[in-house]
């Protein structure tokens, strides 16, 4: 949450500069507080373990949120049952007319099939449209993420020889972002996909900047100027046991898979593994939901003239422009 403080206290100049948020008096007694509306688009196939991960993250945040689970109409999803889906979720026809203040799009177990191969592509597009019109702020996770900017940027991924797979140490690229605010320089990260984005045609846009990085994975959280988009290439969200589990099943089925680099203590499967990254994972999560609670308008339908790529970070008159709006 922000602080509140005397506009012409001289620290406040000396706060900003570090990114951190300071509202003056005038500011905060015309605040008005309302939930933030919050919508995952989850397409991976274990539905539940996947919803509660994303959800003990968003519940640290002391900000009240309103949920709402989507689904794409176009795949059939067979690891979870239908009573759970049909109780929960909704299709994307359904909540297209909704304004959200942010969208998480998941990871999916497609990333070795070409984009436009994967059954849904053609919705997904639909809805990477939408979200620019009726979503302040949209975070895309792994392969979410490399199919974002595939087709928002035109970003092309690879095959990796090996899974890139394990825990790998990252280097902060901006210790006072506001995404990445209060991360130590070097921060721990779950990785496990078998692609990679081409890094040179990332280089190339000016639109995207890269706040977290390291010589193995490559860029990993990566960013719009405004944060109206959010990629991010590994797995916060991932429990302790999630790369376990994902490396017994692998060799119980006789795939070729190598142990988890940086995870069981002594490389040893038999060790229970140690959590390195749950608080870079809070705060990244805190940080994000904090920046949009700033941000967003009261009147969450004033989302769709929100400017793509510029926002509070550059131009602090992005949000008290919102709030005036809100006032008349």
């Amino acid at each position: 949450m922000p602080i509140n403080i005397p506009n012409e206290l001289p620290a406040k100049e000396i706060l900003e500069s570090e990114k951190i948020f300071a509202i003056d008096d005038e500011n905060a007694r015309r605040q008005r507080i309302r939930p933030l509306r919050v919508v995952i688009l989850n397409l991976m196939p274990k539905k539940i373990e996947t919803e509660t991960q994303i959800l003990r993250l968003l519940s640290k945040s002391p900000l009240q949120l309103d949920i709402d689970l989507m689904k794409v109409s176009s795949h059939e999803s067979k690891n979870t049952s239908k009573d759970h889906l049909v109780k929960f979720y909704e299709n994307w026809d359904v909540l297209k007319e909704n304004y959200y203040d942010c969208m998480i799009i998941t990871g999916a177990p497609v990333e070795e099939m070409p984009f436009e191969d994967v059954d849904y592509w053609e919705e997904l597009t639909h809805i990477f449209d939408w979200t620019k019109s009726h979503v302040l702020s949209t975070m895309h996770i792994c392969w979410g993420a490399q199919a974002g900017l595939y087709y928002h940027y035109g970003i092309h991924k690879y095959q990796l020889k090996e899974k890139l797979f394990g825990i790998f140490p990252h280097e902060l690229c901006d210790e006072y972002d506001f995404l990445t605010n209060g991360f130590d320089e070097i921060h721990n990260v779950p990785h496990s996909r078998h692609t990679k984005i081409d890094e040179k045609e990332l280089a190339k846009e000016d639109r995207l900047v890269v706040l977290s990085r390291s010589k193995k994975t490559g860029s990993t959280i990566i960013v719009t100027k405004g944060y109206r988009q959010i990629f991010v290439m590994g797995h916060f969200e991932y429990g302790v046991d999630t790369l376990a589990q994902e490396y017994f099943r692998d060799v119980n089925a006789g795939k070729p898979i190598h142990v988890p680099e940086n995870y069981f203590p002594n490389d040893d499967p038999h060790q229970r593994p140690i959590l390195t990254w749950r608080s870079h994972a809070n705060l990244l999560y805190r940080n994000w939901l904090n920046y949009v609670y700033q941000t967003t308008p009261y009147h969450i339908e004033k989302i769709e003239k929100a400017p793509l790529y510029q926002g509070f970070r550059e131009d602090h008159g992005y949000a008290q422009a919102f709030r005036k709006e809100d006032d008349e």
